[in-house]
């Protein structure tokens, strides 16, 4: 099977390096422009795809948008069966998505139709599932919407941060995709129609979604620290500065205090009291500076027992 792989974060990684493992015949992969970094924006970055495919040897294409008669020509030179998309970036167009001769699939992070959209991990954390997972689906021109041809699921522990979870939902997937394919080349993929009235969505990251709202009870609080670890990080704010923190974990025990007060700091953690309960923070990250234990920065900044973050 001839497959042209669409994808940009690491995230993509693992399904890509799957597809390589398991002797599919990747003809090209498409992947985002690379990004200018560095204070001078002088250097170009390539995306961790694209850094596997030329590792493989695999045929990169880059458009700073999938359309037009141009990019459909590139694409109908590979000669695909299948197109595979995970996390690439842009919608695509139908004649893009109909072009393989089996059409397009994609790995969607959370079981459908809960969670369309752009940040399905990170949501999943924020408002507490105990249960997420991948779908593989056929794309449609609507957001997430395409039918399911195969789900996988796995519990969400109490302590799992976004990045780890990331990592578990990226080899889940890519072992999907797997089984999917397989099941397509033999012509047993059904494919199930999403019900759109139980259908939730998980917007794009803003940085207003990170503030930490210290008036909310201990595990919400310590749900949205490690929906944002490691990246972007949900802040705080002390004397008007802004602080990103990581590491949360339910506090066993704390005095009734006022919310963001911080209760006590040691070597290893701060404690925090919220609008019920308390947390404890393993790591700070004060805007402009490396990351520090909670000791380090107290220290650096003058910070004491009876603070309070905002």
């Amino acid at each position: 099977m001839r497959v042209l792989f669409w994808g940009t974060p690491e995230f993509a990684t693992a399904p890509l390096r799957a597809l390589i493992g398991e002797g599919f015949d990747v003809v090209g992969v498409v992947t985002q422009p690379d990004k200018a970094v560095g204070r001078s924006r002088s250097t170009l970055e390539p995306s961790p795809v694209k850094r596997v495919a030329i590792e493989e040897g695999i045929p990169v294409l880059q458009p700073d948008r999938p359309r037009g008669e141009e990019f459909l020509e590139q694409m109908k030179s590979l000669e695909p069966d299948i197109s595979v998309v995970v996390a690439y970036g842009h919608i695509l167009g139908s004649a893009v998505i109909a072009l393989p001769r089996l059409g397009t699939i994609n790995i969607h992070a959370s079981l459908l139709p809960k969670l369309r959209g752009a940040a399905p991990i990170q949501a999943a954390i924020r408002e507490g599932h105990t249960e997420t997972g991948v779908t593989i689906m056929r794309m449609v021109q609507a957001l997430d919407a395409g039918p399911s041809i195969l789900q996988v699921k796995t519990p969400i522990p109490e302590d799992e941060t976004y990045g780890e979870l990331q990592v578990r939902l990226a080899e889940i997937g890519a072992l999907a995709l797997i089984e999917a394919l397989a099941l397509i080349d033999l012509g047993k993929a059904a494919a199930t129609q999403q019900n759109d009235s139980e259908a939730t969505y998980a917007s794009k990251i803003e940085r207003a979604m990170t503030q930490i709202d210290w008036s909310a009870d201990a595990r919400t609080v310590s749900r949205i620290i490690r929906a944002y670890d490691p990246r972007p990080g949900a802040i705080a704010r002390l004397n008007g500065a802004d602080v990103k923190v990581f590491g949360a974990r339910l506090a066993p025990k704390s005095r009734e205090s006022a919310p963001g007060e911080v209760l006590e700091i040691t070597p290893t953690e701060m404690t925090v009291a919220c609008g019920s309960g308390a947390i404890q923070i393993a790591i700070v990250h004060p805007a402009g500076k490396r990351r520090l234990s909670p000791e380090a920065w107290a220290r650096g900044r003058g910070i004491a027992v009876g603070d309070r973050l905002s």
